[in-house]
């Protein structure tokens, strides 16, 4: 028989117990009580971010092996040179496909690759695209118990980076697999970040609390990514498409009744570029932006009206 007994007092009671959150990132507040956004220009507004990534083919995995990143024995060129098709040939059919149907992208963009590619970052800025931070490369995580100094240093160059090569401010930061330590937030906040894309527990920006002063939080949707419902679930490209499609019902019939709503989409240009792929990017698109009261604006552009007055929190 088991001689384990139920959870101590210790376990229940503690410092940031209370009602809401245990945490105080964030004011706890039901989407459904918030003060409805009313985009200028529709009711749901896409946004697309295409993730521009690269991973060193000596990947060091410390202290965990990136996601998407090299699975066999150095030099695992199979995987590095999928990974880099995307930034040769995948992108240029991701832009095409997004240009066709109008839509306004922003681009997470890892700091070396701006180094190693000036070629994307010379287009990019041609095109004048918003562009966010996405770490130095993806095997350069933020994780917890990492040396805050090492971090900072992290977050230095890789803004300094991308802030050169874009001719921008980059105040948006996608953390390399969505994972970061305790000091991130704060860190991003003290180096001139206003938003990050890390957190997923909503649908709308939220203003989100860090010792160094506020960020905004812009939910990235995960269940909506192309390589977590293609690589982690293995689904079919035609069920990744009817998820989006139908995500996109749910979400515009529930903004007409409780204010404006974004559809998040991340995408890898080393997997949607591909040839048997690219056509379904451009069946989701033609099917969301054909939707009476879609929208499509870059991550800056939302937040900018999210974060108006008149949105605050009471």
């Amino acid at each position: 028989m088991s001689n384990q007994k139920g959870l101590g007092p210790e376990h229940l009671n503690y410092p940031e117990r209370h009602y809401g959150m245990d945490h105080t990132h964030y004011d706890w507040q039901m989407l459904t009580d918030r003060q409805p956004v009313q985009w200028a220009e529709g009711k749901l507004a896409l946004w697309v971010n295409v993730s521009l990534q690269f991973f060193p083919l000596n990947q060091r995995g410390i202290p965990f092996p990136p996601p998407g990143g090299m699975t066999m024995p150095y030099p695992d060129l199979r995987h590095f040179s999928l990974r880099d098709y995307g930034n040769r040939v995948g992108i240029f059919r991701i832009l095409r496909a997004l240009d066709r149907y109008g839509v306004r992208p922003t681009f997470a963009v890892n700091g070396e690759l701006a180094e190693r590619a000036p070629y994307l970052m010379h287009m990019l800025r041609e095109r004048g695209d918003e562009i966010i931070a996405h770490g130095w490369n993806m095997d350069c995580p933020h994780y917890g118990g990492q040396p805050r100094d090492q971090e900072q240093q992290l977050v230095c160059k890789t803004l300094e980076s991308l802030r050169k090569a874009s001719g921008q401010e980059v105040t948006g930061w996608l953390s390399p697999g969505k994972i970061h330590s305790e000091n991130t937030p704060a860190l991003l906040a003290e180096h001139g970040v206003k938003y990050f894309c890390d957190w997923v527990n909503d649908d709308m920006p939220y203003r989100f609390h860090t010792g160094s002063g506020d960020l905004w939080a812009m939910p990235l949707s995960t269940e909506l990514e192309d390589q977590f419902i293609l690589r982690n679930n293995l689904h079919s490209e035609t069920s990744y498409a009817e998820q989006i499609e139908d995500a996109s019902r749910f979400l515009l019939a529930e903004a007409r009744h409780q204010g404006g709503r974004i559809l998040a989409l991340n995408i890898h240009p080393w997997m949607l570029g591909q040839p048997h792929r690219i056509g379904y990017l451009e069946r989701i698109l033609e099917f969301v932006t054909a939707q009476h009261g879609v929208f499509s604006a870059p991550a800056g552009a939302l937040l900018q009206q999210c974060s108006q007055p008149e949105f605050e929190p009471a």
